[in-house]
């Protein structure tokens, strides 16, 4: 099973039981900043804010909340200086991880997201160290929702995913940025069930770990999620068949 695959589908378990609902709205709040930022406020022309607008409602975030954000990120309300700040390193076993963070103390978040990595045999690395294994990628978890893999997948490739495999109990598609609200809204008039659609950055290749390791490197991807700061993380790791298995009694 591929670690990215696992990751995915604990990163889902761990949202759907987040009880945390400010720290979960800030997160939310600073995604929907960045991007206002980044690209303008108008969702339609703006295909980050439209996903963090959609990840943010189905999280129940108020209205308000979600138009102050956006006015935050374009500079017609006070408070949305954040300044995006990718941190790259390795984790036990050297598995690459990359950490996109958004800050209004670089100082701060560099400490604490150093921290974290040492706490659990990593390293911080220099910019770059990691970033070349990645792509920016749609990620869609889905349920068959009745229907066979067979047919998923024929319908998930005449909408246009480059990839679908089991992700556990979930099936994981990816497709490139640009083409995700078509392949989503193409399975839909399916029926099919999603569990979460987001852009984010997809490895090229994977690090086999042992269990020890697999171990240290969750939790030190479970905190790096935790920490206010972070936006998003992504990592290229594999986990053995004894480790998935454990996790999966867990669930």
């Amino acid at each position: 099973m591929a670690g990215h695959s696992h990751w995915a589908g604990i990163k889902h378990k761990k949202k759907k039981e987040d009880k945390k609902r400010g720290k979960l709205f800030s997160k939310l709040s600073k995604k929907i900043m960045s991007a206002a930022r980044r690209g303008g406020g108008d969702p339609e022309h703006n295909l980050e804010l439209e996903y963090a607008i959609e990840r943010a409602k189905e999280a129940d975030m108020p209205k308000d909340n979600i138009e102050r954000a956006i006015l935050k990120g374009t500079g017609e309300l006070d408070g949305g200086q954040l300044e995006p700040v990718r941190y790259e390193g390795y984790s036990s076993g050297g598995a690459a991880v990359m950490v996109d963070t958004l800050t209004d103390n670089r100082n701060r978040t560099a400490s604490e997201i150093k921290k974290i990595f040492s706490e659990h045999g990593g390293n911080v690395g220099t910019s770059g160290c990691v970033s070349w294994l990645f792509k920016t990628k749609g990620l869609i978890l889905l349920r068959l929702n009745g229907m066979s893999e067979e047919q998923v997948f024929d319908l998930a490739v005449e909408s246009g995913a480059e990839d679908f495999q089991e992700a556990g109990d979930l099936y994981e598609l990816t497709c490139s940025a640009e083409d995700l609200h078509d392949v989503q809204n193409a399975l839909k008039e399916e029926g099919l069930e999603f569990e979460s659609a987001e852009i984010t950055q997809i490895p090229q290749n994977y690090v086999d770990l042992d269990a020890n390791d697999g171990r240290k490197t969750l939790k030190l991807m479970d905190e790096l999620e935790d920490h206010d700061d972070v936006e998003n993380v992504a990592s290229n790791f594999n986990l053995p068949e004894e480790l998935v298995e454990e996790l999966r009694d867990e669930e």
